[in-house]
Protein backbone atom coordinates (compact mmCIF):
# COMPACT_ATOMS: atom_id res chain seq x y z
CA UNK A 1 0.00 0.00 0.00
CA UNK A 2 0.76 3.42 -0.49
CA UNK A 3 -0.14 6.34 1.82
CA UNK A 4 2.37 8.86 0.53
CA UNK A 5 1.95 8.66 -3.33
CA UNK A 6 3.31 10.79 -5.72
CA UNK A 7 2.49 11.13 -9.26
CA UNK A 8 3.02 8.39 -10.90
CA UNK A 9 1.06 6.43 -7.96
CA UNK A 10 -1.65 8.69 -8.63
CA UNK A 11 -1.54 8.55 -12.25
CA UNK A 12 -1.98 4.67 -11.90
CA UNK A 13 -4.55 5.14 -9.03
CA UNK A 14 -6.80 7.15 -11.79
CA UNK A 15 -6.18 4.21 -14.23
CA UNK A 16 -6.91 1.43 -12.01
CA UNK A 17 -10.49 3.27 -10.81
CA UNK A 18 -11.05 3.70 -15.12
CA UNK A 19 -10.34 0.31 -15.36
CA UNK A 20 -12.35 -0.88 -12.43
CA UNK A 21 -15.61 -0.29 -13.26
CA UNK A 22 -15.35 3.60 -12.44
CA UNK A 23 -16.32 3.07 -8.87
CA UNK A 24 -15.93 5.90 -6.89
CA UNK A 25 -13.17 6.44 -4.06
CA UNK A 26 -15.47 8.03 -1.54
CA UNK A 27 -16.82 4.54 -0.14
CA UNK A 28 -17.59 4.67 3.85
CA UNK A 29 -17.18 8.33 4.20
CA UNK A 30 -20.13 10.34 2.71
CA UNK A 31 -20.00 13.69 5.00
CA UNK A 32 -20.89 16.98 4.14
CA UNK A 33 -18.72 18.71 1.67
CA UNK A 34 -16.30 20.46 4.24
CA UNK A 35 -15.55 24.00 3.77
CA UNK A 36 5.61 19.77 5.15
CA UNK A 37 6.34 17.01 6.84
CA UNK A 38 10.22 15.62 6.58
CA UNK A 39 11.02 11.78 6.60
CA UNK A 40 12.39 9.85 9.27
CA UNK A 41 11.74 6.56 10.24
CA UNK A 42 9.07 3.77 11.13
CA UNK A 43 6.98 3.33 14.22
CA UNK A 44 9.23 1.85 17.08
CA UNK A 45 8.65 -1.41 18.87
CA UNK A 46 5.63 -1.37 21.32
CA UNK A 47 7.61 -2.97 24.08
CA UNK A 48 7.95 0.93 25.05
CA UNK A 49 4.26 1.46 24.84
CA UNK A 50 2.16 0.50 27.28
CA UNK A 51 -1.04 -1.19 27.18
CA UNK A 52 -3.45 1.98 27.19
CA UNK A 53 -6.45 2.81 25.28
CA UNK A 54 -5.72 6.40 25.07
CA UNK A 55 -3.32 8.89 23.71
CA UNK A 56 0.24 9.47 23.99
CA UNK A 57 2.66 12.91 23.52
CA UNK A 58 5.83 11.18 22.54
CA UNK A 59 7.86 13.52 20.06
CA UNK A 60 6.46 13.23 16.81
CA UNK A 61 8.04 10.57 14.32
CA UNK A 62 6.92 12.15 10.81
CA UNK A 63 7.24 9.85 7.56
CA UNK A 64 7.24 6.07 7.74
CA UNK A 65 8.97 4.13 4.74
CA UNK A 66 5.94 2.54 2.45
CA UNK A 67 4.47 -0.94 3.53
CA UNK A 68 4.65 -4.02 1.85
CA UNK A 69 1.46 -5.54 1.15
CA UNK A 70 -0.52 -6.72 4.46
CA UNK A 71 0.57 -10.24 5.84
CA UNK A 72 -2.39 -12.14 6.94
CA UNK A 73 -1.72 -12.46 10.37
CA UNK A 74 -2.38 -14.31 13.28
CA UNK A 75 -3.98 -12.35 15.56
CA UNK A 76 -3.19 -11.51 19.41
CA UNK A 77 -5.13 -13.46 21.45
CA UNK A 78 -4.12 -11.72 24.67
CA UNK A 79 -5.26 -8.52 22.97
CA UNK A 80 -8.64 -10.14 21.05
CA UNK A 81 -9.63 -10.50 24.78
CA UNK A 82 -9.27 -6.68 26.17
CA UNK A 83 -12.72 -5.63 24.34
CA UNK A 84 -15.27 -6.63 22.42
CA UNK A 85 -15.53 -7.00 18.47
CA UNK A 86 -19.10 -6.97 18.87
CA UNK A 87 -20.33 -4.01 20.93
CA UNK A 88 -20.93 -0.38 19.35
CA UNK A 89 -19.14 1.26 22.97
CA UNK A 90 -16.45 -0.65 22.72
CA UNK A 91 -13.39 0.83 20.64
CA UNK A 92 -12.63 -2.64 18.79
CA UNK A 93 -16.04 -2.81 17.53
CA UNK A 94 -15.88 -4.06 13.76
CA UNK A 95 -18.47 -2.73 11.51
CA UNK A 96 -18.14 -3.31 7.97
CA UNK A 97 -20.41 -4.93 5.19
CA UNK A 98 -20.79 -7.98 6.59
CA UNK A 99 -20.99 -7.08 10.61
CA UNK A 100 -23.91 -4.41 11.04
CA UNK A 101 -24.14 -2.31 14.07
CA UNK A 102 -26.47 -3.74 16.71
CA UNK A 103 -28.77 -2.31 17.97
CA UNK A 104 -29.17 -0.73 14.22
CA UNK A 105 -29.77 2.63 15.15
CA UNK A 106 -27.26 2.29 18.10
CA UNK A 107 -25.75 6.18 19.16
CA UNK A 108 -23.14 7.04 21.75
CA UNK A 109 -23.95 7.89 25.02
CA UNK A 110 -20.77 10.42 25.68
CA UNK A 111 -20.90 12.36 22.40
CA UNK A 112 -18.65 15.44 22.77
CA UNK A 113 -16.96 18.04 20.65
CA UNK A 114 -13.80 17.63 20.75
CA UNK A 115 -11.42 20.84 21.24
CA UNK A 116 -9.48 20.71 18.06
CA UNK A 117 -10.22 22.75 14.34
CA UNK A 118 -13.52 22.06 12.96
CA UNK A 119 -14.97 22.49 9.20
CA UNK A 120 -17.47 20.67 9.58
CA UNK A 121 -20.90 21.46 11.18
CA UNK A 122 -24.31 20.25 13.24
CA UNK A 123 -23.97 15.92 14.49
CA UNK A 124 -20.67 15.47 12.44
CA UNK A 125 -18.60 18.25 15.11
CA UNK A 126 -19.23 15.00 17.18
CA UNK A 127 -16.76 12.14 18.35
CA UNK A 128 -17.48 9.88 21.40
CA UNK A 129 -15.51 11.53 24.74
CA UNK A 130 -12.49 8.94 24.09
CA UNK A 131 -12.01 9.40 20.71
CA UNK A 132 -12.53 13.27 21.02
CA UNK A 133 -9.69 13.12 24.01
CA UNK A 134 -6.91 11.33 21.28
CA UNK A 135 -7.91 13.14 18.94
CA UNK A 136 -7.22 16.51 20.54
CA UNK A 137 -3.76 15.05 21.68
CA UNK A 138 -3.12 13.89 17.81
CA UNK A 139 -4.19 17.10 16.26
CA UNK A 140 -2.05 19.39 18.91
CA UNK A 141 1.11 17.13 18.23
CA UNK A 142 0.41 18.00 14.65
CA UNK A 143 0.69 21.44 15.38
CA UNK A 144 3.67 21.49 17.01
CA UNK A 145 5.44 19.95 13.57
CA UNK A 146 3.90 23.37 11.84
CA UNK A 147 0.91 20.78 10.48
CA UNK A 148 -2.84 21.87 10.59
CA UNK A 149 -4.74 19.33 10.59
CA UNK A 150 -9.09 19.90 10.87
CA UNK A 151 -11.78 17.54 11.82
CA UNK A 152 -13.73 17.14 8.38
CA UNK A 153 -16.60 15.12 9.21
CA UNK A 154 -17.32 13.06 12.37
CA UNK A 155 -20.54 11.43 14.29
CA UNK A 156 -23.23 10.58 11.60
CA UNK A 157 -26.50 8.96 13.10
CA UNK A 158 -28.82 6.59 12.23
CA UNK A 159 -30.96 8.75 10.20
CA UNK A 160 -28.78 11.02 8.65
CA UNK A 161 -26.95 8.05 7.09
CA UNK A 162 -30.69 6.79 5.68
CA UNK A 163 -30.90 9.70 4.20
CA UNK A 164 -27.11 9.80 2.73
CA UNK A 165 -27.59 6.49 1.66
CA UNK A 166 -30.90 6.92 -0.28
CA UNK A 167 -29.66 10.09 -1.83
CA UNK A 168 -27.26 8.07 -3.18
CA UNK A 169 -29.57 4.95 -4.55
CA UNK A 170 -31.95 7.65 -5.85
CA UNK A 171 -29.35 9.16 -8.17
CA UNK A 172 -27.07 6.03 -9.03
CA UNK A 173 -28.89 3.01 -8.28
CA UNK A 174 -28.54 0.38 -5.17
CA UNK A 175 -25.55 -0.98 -6.89
CA UNK A 176 -23.08 1.99 -7.61
CA UNK A 177 -24.81 3.57 -3.83
CA UNK A 178 -23.34 0.37 -2.40
CA UNK A 179 -19.39 1.60 -3.53
CA UNK A 180 -20.10 5.18 -2.37
CA UNK A 181 -21.91 4.92 0.73
CA UNK A 182 -22.56 2.78 3.96
CA UNK A 183 -25.90 1.29 4.58
CA UNK A 184 -27.54 2.39 7.69
CA UNK A 185 -26.33 0.87 10.82
CA UNK A 186 -22.72 -0.59 8.71
CA UNK A 187 -21.36 2.94 9.38
CA UNK A 188 -18.04 3.41 11.61
CA UNK A 189 -19.09 6.70 11.89
CA UNK A 190 -22.51 6.03 13.63
CA UNK A 191 -20.04 4.58 16.65
CA UNK A 192 -18.51 7.74 17.38
CA UNK A 193 -15.17 5.63 17.41
CA UNK A 194 -14.15 7.76 13.51
CA UNK A 195 -13.35 11.05 11.57
CA UNK A 196 -12.46 11.86 8.65
CA UNK A 197 -9.76 14.81 8.87
CA UNK A 198 -9.14 17.57 6.14
CA UNK A 199 -6.04 19.59 5.70
CA UNK A 200 -5.76 22.73 7.38
CA UNK A 201 -5.36 24.77 3.96
CA UNK A 202 -8.34 22.72 2.44
CA UNK A 203 -6.64 21.29 -0.57
CA UNK A 204 -7.84 17.76 -1.87
CA UNK A 205 -10.62 17.23 0.30
CA UNK A 206 -12.12 13.70 0.26
CA UNK A 207 -10.45 13.55 -2.95
CA UNK A 208 -7.50 10.62 -3.87
CA UNK A 209 -4.66 13.45 -3.92
CA UNK A 210 -5.35 13.80 -0.28
CA UNK A 211 -2.78 11.49 0.20
CA UNK A 212 -0.16 14.14 -0.31
CA UNK A 213 -0.89 16.74 1.85
CA UNK A 214 1.04 17.42 5.31
CA UNK A 215 -2.20 16.09 6.80
CA UNK A 216 -2.38 13.22 5.66
CA UNK A 217 1.09 12.23 5.78
CA UNK A 218 1.60 13.10 9.07
CA UNK A 219 -1.36 11.03 10.44
CA UNK A 220 0.06 8.12 8.33
CA UNK A 221 3.10 7.69 10.07
CA UNK A 222 1.73 9.17 13.75
CA UNK A 223 -1.70 8.63 14.29
CA UNK A 224 -0.97 5.04 15.79
CA UNK A 225 1.04 6.79 18.60
CA UNK A 226 -2.48 8.11 19.54
CA UNK A 227 -4.41 5.22 18.95
CA UNK A 228 -5.34 5.43 15.38
CA UNK A 229 -5.46 3.44 12.31
CA UNK A 230 -6.23 4.65 8.76
CA UNK A 231 -9.06 2.54 8.15
CA UNK A 232 -9.42 1.98 4.59
CA UNK A 233 -5.94 1.17 3.16
CA UNK A 234 -4.51 1.39 -0.24
CA UNK A 235 -5.49 -1.36 -2.50
CA UNK A 236 -6.90 -3.65 0.31
CA UNK A 237 -10.70 -2.95 -0.64
CA UNK A 238 -10.97 -6.47 -1.69
CA UNK A 239 -10.81 -6.84 2.39
CA UNK A 240 -12.48 -3.68 3.54
CA UNK A 241 -15.25 -3.14 1.67
CA UNK A 242 -13.78 0.03 0.49
CA UNK A 243 -11.46 2.01 -1.81
CA UNK A 244 -8.36 4.09 -0.45
CA UNK A 245 -10.00 6.62 2.22
CA UNK A 246 -6.80 8.21 3.52
CA UNK A 247 -8.94 10.87 5.24
CA UNK A 248 -11.18 8.53 7.62
CA UNK A 249 -9.12 7.50 11.00
CA UNK A 250 -10.56 4.82 13.72
CA UNK A 251 -9.42 4.19 17.42
CA UNK A 252 -8.59 1.57 17.91
CA UNK A 253 -6.27 2.50 21.35
CA UNK A 254 -2.37 3.01 21.26
CA UNK A 255 -2.06 -0.93 21.86
CA UNK A 256 -3.31 -2.17 18.97
CA UNK A 257 -2.61 0.63 16.72
CA UNK A 258 0.81 0.62 17.40
CA UNK A 259 0.72 -3.40 17.22
CA UNK A 260 -0.39 -3.07 13.71
CA UNK A 261 1.35 -0.53 12.45
CA UNK A 262 5.16 -2.33 14.25
CA UNK A 263 3.74 -5.86 12.43
CA UNK A 264 2.58 -3.82 9.04
CA UNK A 265 -0.95 -5.18 9.49
CA UNK A 266 -3.40 -3.32 7.23
CA UNK A 267 -7.24 -3.79 8.49
CA UNK A 268 -8.51 -4.66 11.67
CA UNK A 269 -10.41 -7.60 9.71
CA UNK A 270 -6.97 -9.56 9.48
CA UNK A 271 -5.77 -7.98 12.52
CA UNK A 272 -8.73 -9.55 14.69
CA UNK A 273 -8.48 -12.90 12.02
CA UNK A 274 -12.28 -11.84 10.66
CA UNK A 275 -13.03 -12.48 7.04
CA UNK A 276 -12.77 -9.79 4.22
CA UNK A 277 -16.11 -8.08 4.13
CA UNK A 278 -16.30 -6.85 0.17
CA UNK A 279 -19.39 -6.74 -0.37
CA UNK A 280 -22.93 -6.65 1.47
CA UNK A 281 -23.86 -10.55 2.68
Amino acid sequence: MCYQCGPATRRSFARFLAAGAGLTVLAACTPEAPKAAAPSTAPPSPAAVTASAGPTADAATVGQPPEAASPTPSPSATMARQFSLDDPASQWVIVNKHRPLAPADYAPADLVRPAVAISASGEAVLLNSTTAAAAEAMFAAAARDGVAMVLASGYRSYSTQVTTYNGYVAARGQADADTASARPGHSEHQTGWAFDIGDGGGACSFQPCFADQPAATWAKANAYRFGFVVRYPWMLHPITGYYYEPWHLRFVGVEAATDMAKRGIGTLEEYFGLEAAPAYL
